[in-house]
């Protein structure tokens, strides 16, 4: 009988296999060791941890509710602030008005020509010169002023201490909204716990978002803003008590200013009527020239696009002779044909192309300063018709007689809106 085949492997021995068990059982024991450390340190983490988000928690809680307390502290400050600042106001315009009696007389013409100056000073752009109609209107206001100086100082001293109280006003009010938004939210935060159903994991929610300002400087806004209501406050109440009636007649004599006045207006209207014919004249020539223009620009690309047909064709041409066999493919005169009819097309086409964007270049140019003449003309139109208003606003001195010694009824000073101020002030 033939001899068995030896096994093909490697062999191990003895010792080795006993080394391999021991080493299996060691790294055994090892590995249960880490494992068991691992288990004691996460269990002391988590009391750990617990305990820290606990008290951090907690810690936050009572430190938005000292800041609610903070917040809610400076609401009530700014809203008896600006209850002292509404009754001051009201006491100033009280006073204003009772100053304003004593100009009843002259205060149409000088409405009427602050008016003017007012819808004038309206024009924009190139329309906004300094004009005869400007140095007459100004005189006519100087002359007015000149037996209302020392009432309408105090009127004018009055009505801007009522824009600084206005305005102390708006930014107290903007404070005290800021200090209720502000109020809501630490409130809604305060309310919020684990089991809200509106908290979420947020995108870096650790940020510092910009305009963020430190606690001196939310103390120093606030104090700000209330010493500078009081200081308001204060003029005011200063202004009130220095305020007095002084009455004075009427001396000065109005009608040849007048006349003079609405003579430079007349004037002014007849050239801005002159000079937005012509500019009409212009903008309707330019339009035409603009579709004149954008036909041969049509034309020019309808061109262009049948040249590009005819070389797309030489081009095809060119190509499909190149699969001509063996001793055809000749260069003959039909190749130096087509070869020259594509230079030819690619020329054309170049200068039809240059042709092209030197057209809509142009049209472009004449588009930009259309849209220019289209906004000069409608600031022109805007200056004419702030003219004719001027004008008619002027036809209500022709029932007003300076020398006339009935009472004029008090018109209460009016802004740009045509809203009076003491409308403003009570909003």
């Amino acid at each position: 009988m033939s001899a068995l085949p030896a096994k093909p492997g490697l062999r191990h021995s003895v010792p080795e296999w006993y080394s391999n068990n021991h080493q299996l059982s060691a790294t055994a024991q090892h590995e249960r060791d880490v494992s068991n450390v691992i288990r004691q340190e996460g269990r002391s983490l988590r009391d750990k941890t617990n305990c820290e988000t606990t008290w951090d928690e907690r810690d936050t809680s009572r430190r938005l509710s000292d800041r609610a307390w903070d917040v809610a502290r400076w609401k009530e400050t700014l809203e008896t602030c600006a209850q002292k600042v509404d009754k001051e106001m009201e006491a100033l315009t009280l006073s204003k008005e009772q100053t304003e009696q004593a100009l009843a007389a002259t205060a149409v013409p000088l409405e009427v020509s602050s008016e003017c100056l007012t819808l004038r000073d309206g024009r924009r752009g190139y329309e906004l010169v300094i004009d005869p109609v400007d140095e007459q209107l100004k005189k006519e206001v100087a002359l007015i002023e000149k037996v209302q100086q020392v009432l309408q100082q105090h009127i004018d001293e009055a009505f801007e201490q009522l824009c600084l109280l206005q305005e102390a006003r708006q930014h107290l009010t903007a404070d005290l909204q800021d200090k209720m938004d502000a109020l809501d939210i630490d409130m809604s935060c305060l309310s919020l716990t684990i089991k809200s159903p509106e908290i979420s994991l947020k995108i870096n929610p650790t940020r510092i978002p910009s305009g963020s300002s430190t606690p001196q400087e939310w103390v120093q806004f606030s104090q700000y803003n209330v010493a500078q209501a009081q200081q308001a406050m204060q003029v005011s109440q200063q202004m009130r008590e220095d305020m007095s009636l002084t009455r004075a007649q009427l001396q000065n004599e109005l009608d040849t200013q007048r006349r003079a006045t609405e003579f430079a207006l007349r004037k002014r209207n007849h050239h801005e009527e002159q000079a937005r014919n012509e500019l009409e004249w212009q903008i309707n020539n330019t339009e035409d020239e603009m579709a004149e223009m954008e036909s041969d620009i049509h034309g020019l690309d309808a061109d262009l696009q049948a040249k590009t047909a005819f070389l797309k064709l030489a081009h095809t041409r060119l190509e499909n002779r190149t699969n001509r066999p063996g001793m055809d493919l000749c260069r003959d005169e039909v190749q130096h044909g087509l070869i020259n009819e594509v230079h030819q097309l690619e020329s054309t086409i170049m200068a039809l192309e240059q042709k092209l964007s030197e057209a809509q270049h142009s049209l472009q140019k004449m588009r930009l300063h259309h849209s220019r003449m289209l906004q000069d003309l409608s600031r022109k139109q805007e200056a004419l018709s702030l003219e004719q208003r001027s004008l008619s606003t002027r036809a209500r001195l022709s029932s007003t007689s300076c020398t006339d010694k009935t009472p004029v009824p008090l018109v209460p000073l009016t802004n740009s809106s045509g809203r009076s101020n003491l409308q403003l002030l009570a909003q």
